[in-house]
């Protein structure tokens, strides 16, 4: 089940839903349970490549996944859904106890970075490309891009929570993709989430966008690289661990065992050395959404 609590975590699914052509794709989908490009293009009587685009925003979604096959003409990509319920709250609950915390993108507390891999404020790239030395430069604070190959960084989150009160959720957004030479839309990454180096599961990015500018990059900013990511919102509750409502694993609050005294580390990692498909992370003045990371904390207080 995808659920939809909150509608701006949605705006991809509603996006995808928008057309009427994706529409018909899921609801073929649904009644074979798998079909390949060509299979869909045939019984829509369209062009490989105009269902390519459709697959695309389809599985920028989360509504479908794609795995790849060998057939009799080679390899194929095998679509399916998802998830077989999507469900929104239009009206949300009011949540009465909860602190926010921006947190910049170049404020994380530890990292590993491998080539490809940089770093740049509004102003100026941090140093030089694709040298992590940079990474452990004091500017590293006021950056709004980080982008690495391989590696992760790990932010550390503030605990303002007092005595008498518990963790009810952790909620984290932030513009994601992956990390390419230059840019290349078609880039599979898995990039893996951590609390405490308990690991939450992994969000697919299908590629480092590019080819058309980033809503809030700086004029300087090379028309060649990355330029803009997707919305992702993490949500960790005691019902498991979500990524824009659809469940990335099981992995529930009352496993990591946060206390008012814990530490809170929230890590973004790429998790096999091995693995190509890198990260990159857009704060202000980058990307399409002109944010930082956003960590929202949703407490519960006992009573007395």
């Amino acid at each position: 089940m995808i659920h939809i609590k909150e509608l701006h975590s949605g705006i991809n699914i509603f996006k995808a839903l928008s057309s009427e052509i994706r529409v018909e794709i899921l609801t073929l989908l649904s009644n074979h349970g798998s079909l390949n490009l060509n299979d869909i293009a045939q019984k829509l009587n369209l062009s490989n490549g105009a269902i390519t685009m459709h697959i695309k925003k389809l599985e920028e979604s989360g509504l479908i996944a794609i795995t790849t096959a060998v057939g009799k003409h080679g390899n194929q990509k095998i679509c399916y859904l998802n998830e077989d319920l999507l469900t929104i709250e239009l009206k949300n609950k009011v949540i009465q106890n909860f602190y926010e915390y921006h947190i910049e993108v170049g404020h994380y507390c530890d990292f590993l970075a491998e080539p490809t891999c940089g770093l740049a404020t509004k102003d100026t790239i941090i140093g030089e490309f694709d040298d992590p030395r940079y990474f452990a430069d004091p500017d590293h604070i006021n950056a709004g891009i980080v982008w690495l190959n391989r590696g992760f960084l790990e932010y550390r989150i503030p605990n303002y929570l007092k005595a008498n009160q518990e963790f009810n959720e952790l909620q984290f957004s932030f513009e994601l993709s992956s990390e390419a030479p230059g840019y290349n839309n078609d880039w599979p990454s898995d990039i893996y989430f951590y609390i405490n180096n308990i690991e939450l599961g992994f969000w697919r990015s299908p590629g480092d966008f590019g080819g058309v500018k980033g809503i809030y990059n700086p004029e300087w900013w090379p028309p060649g690289m990355n330029q803009y990511g997707l919305l992702k919102l993490l949500r960790i509750n005691n019902n498991g661990t979500f990524i824009d409502g659809f469940r990335i694993s099981d992995v529930k609050l009352a496993d990591i065992g946060l206390t008012r005294k814990s530490e809170i580390k929230l890590k973004l990692s790429l998790y096999n050395k091995n693995d190509v498909g890198g990260l990159t992370i857009y704060g202000k003045n980058f990307g399409n959404y002109n944010q930082d990371i956003i960590a929202r904390i949703i407490y519960d207080s006992k009573t007395q």
